[in-house]
C-alpha cells in the first residue's frame, strides 16, 4: 500500500530544437516536443490510523531551484519518485503529464524504473483502472469518458476553489518564460496542484476512501501548511484567502454526522468543526 500521495502538474513550452519547423503555431505540439519548465506537486502522507485515509501535508512546492534546466528538473523528479513510489494524482495526467515526463526522461537518458517496474501484472502505474496507483481525476469524474470530460477549472468552480483566476494560464507560460519569469510559472503551476489536491480529497470522500472527519482533517492539514508558507510564498496565502472567501456550499469543511461520535468516539475536536444541529444522525 502506498504511504505517500503526490498530486502533480507540469508546465511546458515547445522545444524549438525538436518541433518541426513548419509546425503551425496554433496547433498543440506532440508530447515529445514539449520542454518541461516546471514540475509542481503537493506531497502528503497517507495516514490510515483512523480506519480510513487521511492526507497529511508534507509540502507544496516545485522541483529543483529556479536555475535548474529541464534535465536537472527531470532527474530530481524521477529520483524522488523512485524513493517514495507514491500514489499519483493528476488531471489528464494519463493523456499528457506522465507521457511527457517519461518521454523527456528518455531524451536525457534518465531512468524512470519505479514507474515501469513497481507492482505486478495487474496492479501497477500503467493500469488505467487502478486509481490507487495513478488516479487521473479527469478520467474518474467522467467515468473513463463514458460521461462528459470537464476541466479542472470546472471542478474548481463547483467546489468553490480559486482555480486559475489571478494566477495565470497555461497559454501564458511561454511568454512568462521568455521574460525570465520562472518563479511566476512555478507559482502558477503550484496553485494548479492545490486545486487538484483539494478536488481529490473531495473525490476520496465521495468514493469512501475517507469519511467526513478524515476529509476535514486533510483540509486542516493543508490550511496549516498554506498559513505557514504565506509570508515567504505570497501566492499560497492568496490562494488560501480566495478559498476561505468562497460562498459555495461546503467549500472547505463538510458536516460530520452525529452518528460518527457513537461509532468513532476517538474523533478529535478538529474533526467536527462543521457539525451543526441540522446534520442527520
Amino acid at each position: 500500500m502506498h504511504d505517500t500521495l503526490l498530486a502533480l502538474d507540469i508546465e511546458t513550452i515547445p522545444d524549438a530544437e525538436i518541433i518541426p519547423a513548419d509546425w503551425p503555431a496554433e496547433k498543440f505540439p506532440p508530447h515529445h516536443c514539449h520542454r518541461i519548465v516546471a514540475v509542481s506537486f503537493v506531497e502528503a502522507e497517507i495516514d490510515r490510523s483512523s480506519g480510513v485515509e487521511r492526507y497529511l501535508i508534507r509540502s507544496c512546492r516545485s522541483g529543483g531551484d529556479l536555475d535548474y534546466d529541464e534535465e536537472r528538473i527531470l532527474r530530481g523528479f524521477w529520483q524522488r519518485f523512485g524513493k517514495v513510489r507514491p500514489r499519483v494524482i493528476s488531471w489528464n495526467g494519463r493523456g499528457f503529464d506522465l507521457p511527457v515526463l517519461r518521454l523527456r526522461a528518455m531524451l536525457y537518458g534518465i531512468q524512470a524504473a519505479a514507474w515501469f517496474q513497481s507492482g505486478d501484472k495487474w496492479t501497477n502505474y500503467g493500469q488505467r483502472y487502478q486509481p490507487d496507483w495513478h488516479c487521473d481525476l479527469m478520467e474518474q469524474v467522467s467515468d473513463y469518458g463514458a460521461g462528459q470530460r470537464i476541466g479542472l477549472q470546472d471542478i474548481s468552480n463547483m467546489l468553490g476553489l480559486p482555480g486559475k483566476a489571478g494566477f495565470g494560464h497555461g497559454s501564458e507560460v511561454a511568454d512568462m518564460m521568455a521574460r525570465g519569469e520562472v518563479e511566476k510559472v512555478r507559482a502558477y503551476c503550484e496553485t494548479d496542484t492545490l486545486n487538484l489536491y483539494i478536488a481529490y480529497i473531495r473525490w476520496a470522500l465521495l468514493t469512501g476512501r475517507t469519511d467526513p472527519a478524515g476529509h476535514n482533517a486533510s483540509i486542516d492539514s493543508l490550511v496549516d501548511c498554506l498559513s505557514r508558507e504565506r509570508s515567504t510564498r505570497p501566492h499560497l496565502g492568496e490562494f488560501l484567502d480566495r478559498w476561505q472567501a468562497s460562498k459555495r456550499p461546503y467549500p472547505m469543511h463538510v458536516p460530520v454526522p452525529r452518528q460518527a461520535f457513537v461509532d468513532r468516539p476517538h474523533l478529535e475536536s478538529s474533526d467536527v468543526l462543521t457539525t451543526t444541529s441540522t446534520e442527520v444522525i
